[in-house]
């Protein structure tokens, strides 16, 4: 986890770096879900070099009564998307059932909205007893590649993998935790911000991801 790699040119060129040290999972089948939008350049990479499988996984936070910025939790998207709660910000914040489930609803409907945007009434793929890798391009304060882990979980994968680029040093002990594998290629200090560790990172757009998802389609033998 040197940081001798940095800067990652752009999330192609860092998604091609992750690929390569992913590359005992090729016999697997392993399925790839990448955290929109700036995830899927780097997971299209993995994907492709794996014949993998690519899809997205899609995080929206709870927002707390009368602070919508606040998380009180996540709703994660999959087959069966699973609520993930942040159970010391429920104890401090106490919202009723009846509002985490009206949140839960508001949240999920948004999920799915983004969802068809991305690849229309494409069925989600199956987790349950498969190597799944979450991929994103670089991992910052934790908080919604946390969510993501903890949803995946509950969908009840044989292997659950972490893979990014870039990651804070401080983060690294929780992640290991959640997960059966984490890869991460560099650790820098100090840490900043993701963007600061890429010559070009540039907005992912809708098209951009549009476009990866239905050539990774294309492109599983």
């Amino acid at each position: 986890m040197a940081a001798s790699c940095l800067p990652f040119v752009d999330r192609r060129e860092a998604g091609q770096r992750l690929a390569a040290r992913l590359m005992h999972f090729e016999h697997s089948h392993p399925l790839v879900l990448a955290l929109p939008r700036g995830g899927v350049p780097v997971a299209f990479e993995v994907a492709k070099a794996l014949d993998a499988p690519l899809d997205l996984l899609m995080v929206r936070k709870l927002g707390a009564p009368g602070n919508p910025e606040f998380a009180i939790g996540a709703v994660v998207d999959g087959a069966q998307p699973q609520v993930v709660l942040n159970s010391e910000v429920i104890d401090a914040v106490a919202p009723s059932n009846d509002y985490i489930e009206r949140e839960r609803r508001i949240q999920l409907a948004e999920l799915e909205r983004r969802r068809k945007a991305y690849v229309g009434d494409r069925h989600k793929p199956p987790i349950a007893g498969r190597i799944v890798i979450i991929v994103d391009d670089g991992i910052a304060t934790g908080a919604t590649m946390i969510a993501a882990i903890r949803g995946v979980q509950q969908a009840g994968p044989d292997r659950l993998v972490v893979a990014v680029p870039v990651a804070p040093r401080d983060l690294i002990t929780k992640l290991r935790a959640l997960c059966d594998d984490l890869v991460v290629l560099a650790v820098p200090e100090p840490f900043i911000s993701v963007g600061r560790h890429y010559v070009d990172f540039s907005q992912t757009s809708d098209a951009q991801v549009v476009r990866l998802l239905t050539a990774a389609r294309d492109s599983v033998r």
